[in-house]
């Protein structure tokens, strides 16, 4: 695997395999790889030639009262684990190489609407800093394919109609969300969790779980049991911070005629903000 620090380097390698015809896949991370990451990596190579990797810790969708500073970093151990899954490439640019004129006064790539719900209400600007530095990798990297976990789901339906608008040839695949043997979904922010809050840390996928139960039943006061999850989520020891029935299509609210649900959610426990999801059919 080579390893790349700049936008002449990451081209010139690009522009060898174009001349070749190879597919290109990309996945696009901030390090601190877990076994969701990797299984994002194999997904990337097996729908194509080459696969493109890289470690950018994103200043821009990171608001005021949040963790960029001390975000795990574990390079070393990442490269390891992407040379044993095959990764071609490591794009592991630095903060002047991506925002050459800083944070502050660089362009930024906005998708109205579902920017501003849920994540985006709660996080101010999240999504404006992930689609910028998303739409500066895929010019970087011109890939084929990118590839997304679907843990992130209002992340991938943004992604995918940011490249949709902006008329991007780039297909983007998605990765169902990678869980510990206790049902919590894989996450760089796991590493926050100790003691007590690792063992209730479960609890929010349950809470999940609990919803389908009730909503495959029959129940569609979805208000209702919103509700009552976020109630379960509090006595479970979290600050819940949203639990919502959407439509899976595009997180609008859903009608009674409505079958592919998606519940998402998001809920603190000590250090750790959590986020998860889960969809649903309904007759």
């Amino acid at each position: 695997m080579h390893t790349v620090t700049t936008e002449r380097q990451l081209r010139e390698q690009v522009r060898q395999w174009r001349e070749s015809a190879t597919p290109l896949a990309f996945v696009p991370t901030m390090g601190n790889l877990h076994a969701g990451h990797l299984q994002l990596v194999r997904h990337a190579s097996s729908v194509a030639g080459r696969v493109v990797v890289s470690i950018f810790v994103n200043p821009l969708q990171f608001g005021p009262r949040e963790d960029f500073a001390s975000y795990p970093v574990t390079l070393e151990a990442d490269q390891a684990a992407l040379v044993q899954e095959g990764a071609d490439l490591l794009f592991l640019p630095s903060l002047a190489e991506i925002y050459p004129h800083g944070t502050g006064a660089t362009t930024v790539v906005e998708v109205p609407g579902l920017n501003a719900m849920l994540e985006g209400e709660h996080r101010p600007g999240h999504f404006n800093g992930v689609t910028t530095v998303v739409a500066k990798l895929f010019n970087l990297v011109q890939p084929d394919i990118a590839v997304f976990g679907e843990k992130d789901y209002q992340q991938l339906l943004l992604i995918r109609r940011m490249v949709a608008d902006l008329c991007m040839p780039i297909r983007i695949d998605s990765v169902a969300t990678v869980r510990e043997p206790s049902g919590l979904a894989m996450s760089s922010r796991n590493s926050y969790l100790a003691g007590a809050d690792r063992a209730i840390a479960p609890q929010l996928y349950q809470t999940l779980l609990d919803v389908q139960r009730v909503l495959e039943g029959g129940e569609r006061d979805y208000a209702g049991v919103e509700q009552a999850a976020m109630q379960q989520l509090a006595e479970a020891g979290f600050q819940p911070e949203y639990v919502s029935v959407r439509r899976q299509a595009d997180l609008a609210l859903p009608g009674l005629a409505d079958g592919q649900l998606i519940v998402l959610a998001a809920a603190v426990v000590g250090r750790a903000r959590l986020i998860d999801n889960i969809s649903i059919s309904v007759a």
